[in-house]
């Protein structure tokens, strides 16, 4: 098993959240985060002029575990429905799962995703 971490733009989240659904991943969670990357964030012109630089921007962690044999299809989702083609679109993290536990039934393993 591998959990899928991707950092989007929030504006993409339902997208991305709608593409996983469509493709029977229904299993997700969601975080809002704030940071920075390649972006190094943002200057707002403010009334009379005045500049100022914000540098943490805000984007969305949505996490998944899937089987190994569907990492490539999550994946492939993810960039498809998130992806503008602009500095801070986000990243893409794979970690190996060793194991998951269904708390309701106790069920481990695959069986329990």
């Amino acid at each position: 098993m591998i959990k899928v971490e991707a950092i989007i733009r929030p504006e993409k989240l339902n997208d991305v959240k709608n593409a996983l659904a469509q493709a029977g991943f229904l299993g997700l969670n969601v975080t809002h985060v704030t940071g920075r990357g390649v972006q190094k964030g943002i200057v707002h012109i403010g009334r009379g002029g005045e500049t100022y630089e914000v540098d943490m921007l805000p984007k969305v962690k949505l996490e998944v575990v899937v089987r190994d044999d569907d990492v490539e299809q999550v994946v492939g989702i993810i960039l498809k429905s998130s992806r503008t083609g602009h500095i801070g679109d986000g990243k893409i993290f794979l970690i190996p799962v060793a194991d998951a536990i269904r708390v309701r039934t106790g069920e481990r393993g695959e069986m329990a995703l």
